[in-house]
């Protein structure tokens, strides 16, 4: 099953690219940071496996990511702007009747477009714990480090395997610095508001944003399934493109 190409200006008028798949109920999906679309859902067959269960899929490559714009100017990146070029997608595309999710930053950014207004028939936060949510800077420092000292890291270190993943998508450091300046935190009640049914899915051995269950547990309705993997593995496991397959027709 082949993806589609397609872009849209975001308010600002910034060039934004996002990758169609299958036919039926919308499913917009956001993947992680330093990715794209095509490694995070195509590549190892997510997207394939939600399509056929009778969905249309769109998928982003996120602002300094991808095929997208990737702006060097600070002022390209407000806060939350992620979650702005989210919504101005959603409305580009005319989507009333959609899903909504993603992994990592990409599930982040999915909740922090519910608390901004967007009412997805459901929601699946994908790789991310409560404590990645409630404060995004600890991270985003570590990944400042990583952008920063390129050719530096210790061999084997959580820098170096980003720095190792960044190159296999051909990141932009200079994209990516400012980028991470736009990072908002969620509060807990922030979170409590958010409605629509949430898959939280993540990978047994990741805690690389503190805990999953306990996200699950803070939300209205959320459903939390653990899938193998860390971090970084648990997006290129089957089990995580049929969990999410399977919550979606539910």
């Amino acid at each position: 099953m082949n993806a589609t190409r397609e872009t849209f200006l975001a308010p600002d008028g910034q060039e934004l690219a996002y990758w169609e798949m299958g036919e039926g109920q919308a499913v917009v999906l956001l993947h992680g940071l330093f990715s794209d679309a095509r490694t995070n859902w195509i590549r190892y067959g997510h997207a394939a496996a939600i399509a056929a269960k009778g969905f249309r899929l769109v998928m982003p490559d996120l602002r300094a990511h991808g095929t997208s714009a990737r702006p060097h100017d600070p002022a390209a990146y407000p806060p939350d702007v992620l979650a702005s070029d989210g919504m101005a997608l959603i409305a580009h595309l005319g989507l009333v009747d959609y899903d909504l999710g993603g992994y990592s930053l990409g599930g982040r950014t999915s909740a922090r477009m519910v608390i901004a207004g967007a009412r997805p028939r459901r929601l699946v936060i994908g790789g991310m714990g409560l404590t990645g949510l409630l404060s995004t800077q600890p991270r985003a420092e570590m990944f400042r480090d990583v952008l920063r000292g390129l050719g530096t890291h210790p061999r084997g270190s959580e820098e170096w395997r980003s720095e190792a993943f960044l190159k296999t998508t051909g990141g932009d450091p200079e994209a990516l610095l400012p980028l991470l300046d736009s990072f908002v935190d969620s509060t807990e009640a922030q979170l409590r508001s958010i409605r629509p049914p949430t898959l939280v899915v993540s990978g047994a051995d990741d805690d690389d944003n503190g805990s999953a269950e306990a996200l699950s547990d803070l939300l209205a309705d959320g459903r939390y399934v653990e899938i193998p993997g860390n971090h970084m593995s648990a997006v290129v496991k089957p089990e995580l493109g049929r969990a999410i397959a399977d919550f979606l027709a539910s």
